[in-house]
């Protein structure tokens, strides 16, 4: 099967459809504009909607399967997905990193460490649940500079 996505007039991605392998073919194959005009032909645009745009679900083409939020960038060829945090930035591969490197460290004392990003401080934050019940949550800060957690 094939998924295309349909974006706004600002390529944004608003929902994303599945048309058969044999359709795409006969209509000028994959990633073609003739297969983008025949989805167009069958699916009516919903109310925004202005164009549709081929994208894989096994992340073969255009960096990874469209999401509703999404933003195709027609000079990268690719879909984008939306910046998570004001302060982020695209790197070299169009992903979105965090000014604080991700924590290299993701387990204390063998319990995993669940993540968050704290945009008011800047700053990695981490929560491990241990107990037999994992009742006992334990808070901490990552310290980018030591490279490890410290308990608060």
């Amino acid at each position: 099967m094939a998924h295309f996505a349909e974006l706004n007039s600002s390529n944004e991605v608003l929902r994303v459809v599945v048309i058969s392998n044999d359709d795409v073919e006969a209509n000028g194959g994959e990633l073609s504009s003739e297969a983008e005009t025949f989805v167009a032909s069958i699916v009516p645009h919903s109310e925004d909607g202005t164009a549709w745009k081929q994208t894989s679900y096994n992340h073969n083409f255009r960096k990874h399967y469209a999401g509703i939020g999404d933003t195709y960038d027609a000079s990268k060829d690719k879909f984008i997905a939306p910046q998570p945090y004001p302060s982020w930035s695209l790197d070299s591969n169009d992903d979105w990193k965090a000014p604080v490197a991700y924590p290299t460290v993701t387990e204390i004392d063998s319990a995993p460490v669940r993540l968050n990003w704290d945009e008011d401080n800047q700053k990695w934050l981490g929560q491990t649940f241990t107990g037999d019940n994992f009742e006992t949550i334990t808070n901490y800060e990552w310290d980018a500079t030591n490279l490890q957690w410290n308990e608060v």
